[in-house]
């Protein structure tokens, strides 16, 4: 059998157009694990309501952060897959979850090259129906009608392997070397509270109480709140951080339904007005910068601290295409290659 493998990330619309946004907003707001509901209201919300109007204001978002290259999550992709395509002997594909650059056509890439053996690589450090399961369900379910003599292994969500931290901790010292911060934000992109309940396989033990998340169980293999918090601590032990100096929120959050807590853009206030003059930003949960952190917490969330009476404000990059990160995937891919134990 050959092997391949086959690295996912969110997508992107084509251009930083309200006609390239709208198709690309339809189908990732259409997708059950993201907007949850009976698809009879997921249709009146997305379509009837939310494409009349977020298409034009999305389209102005990214076209403050669009690059000459293209769309900056999927120009550093592709920087990530060639760095990484040159350091193994494999076929090394790129797809994403939303938008032109299909996962069928990245499989369809692996099977004209030989490949029955996939390794499949969701791009996100933690387990969220949202993101790393829908790209899961959706790569099995190509690989399925498209491609049934395709066999496919899934790299486990990564947040707390050691070597991950490590990457992550000297990333985030980098960023800070030349930056005297009072505070340290972690911020991680947000989903509904409901669907902490949704993944919990005890059905009984995720409360989002505050103390379940710090109680072992099952569960915590596909909680998200647990995840994102754990990277934190383990970040935080890892740098020698000052307990006072680091707290984790997130971002990002549609009307509605209760979203996970602290929301980040109330803590940009509570922070300035506590005292907290200089704020350094890192955002774990995203390997890659895109429109969540070049804007929202780069650009928006600099504008709201400072607003709120902060005066010096950082946002940290993410991960990207970085010497570090690529040879860690460049290990990992190695290590299933030669049927070794994938990280956990």
């Amino acid at each position: 059998m050959k092997k391949g493998v086959l690295l996912v990330n969110l997508g992107s619309p084509d251009s930083p157009t309200s006609k390239d946004v709208k198709p690309y907003l339809d189908e990732f707001l259409m997708d059950e694990r993201v907007i949850d509901v009976p698809k009879w209201l997921r249709t009146i919300l997305v379509r009837g309501i939310i494409l009349q109007t977020r298409p034009k204001r999305s389209a102005k978002a990214y076209q403050k952060i669009w690059w000459e290259e293209g769309s900056p999550l999927i120009v550093i992709s592709e920087r990530f897959r060639n760095k990484v395509k040159e350091q193994v002997s494999i076929p090394v594909a790129l797809g994403m979850r939303y938008g032109s650059m299909s996962i069928e056509k990245a499989l369809r890439e692996l099977e004209t090259a030989g490949v029955t053996e996939v390794l499949l690589v969701p791009l996100y450090p933690h387990y969220a129906m949202s993101s790393y399961e829908t790209v899961v369900v959706k790569a099995l379910e190509v690989q399925q009608r498209i491609f049934p003599e395709m066999q496919m292994t899934t790299l486990p969500a990564f947040y707390s392997n050691d070597d991950y931290i490590k990457v992550l901790a000297d990333s985030i010292a980098a960023g800070l070397e030349d930056f005297d911060y009072d505070h340290i934000l972690f911020s991680y992109h947000g989903i509904p509270e409901r669907h902490i309940r949704k993944s919990d396989p005890t059905k009984f033990h995720c409360k989002i109480d505050g103390k379940c998340c710090q109680t072992n169980s099952v569960a915590h293999y596909t909680c998200y709140r647990h995840q994102c918090y754990d990277t934190t601590e383990r970040v935080k032990a890892y740098m020698n951080l000052d307990q006072e100096k680091v707290s984790s929120s997130f971002q990002s959050r549609l009307a509605g339904d209760p979203w996970l807590k602290p929301y980040t853009d109330f803590e940009f206030e509570r922070l300035a007005k506590d005292g907290k003059k200089k704020l350094a930003v890192v955002t774990p949960a995203f390997v890659s910068d895109c429109l969540e952190t070049l804007e929202e917490i780069a650009m928006e969330g600099k504008e709201q601290f400072e607003e709120a009476g902060g005066e010096n404000y950082k946002h940290i990059p993410c991960l990207n295409d970085s010497d570090a990160w690529v040879n860690l995937m460049v290990k990992w891919i190695r290590n299933w290659e030669h049927d070794k134990t994938l990280p956990v």
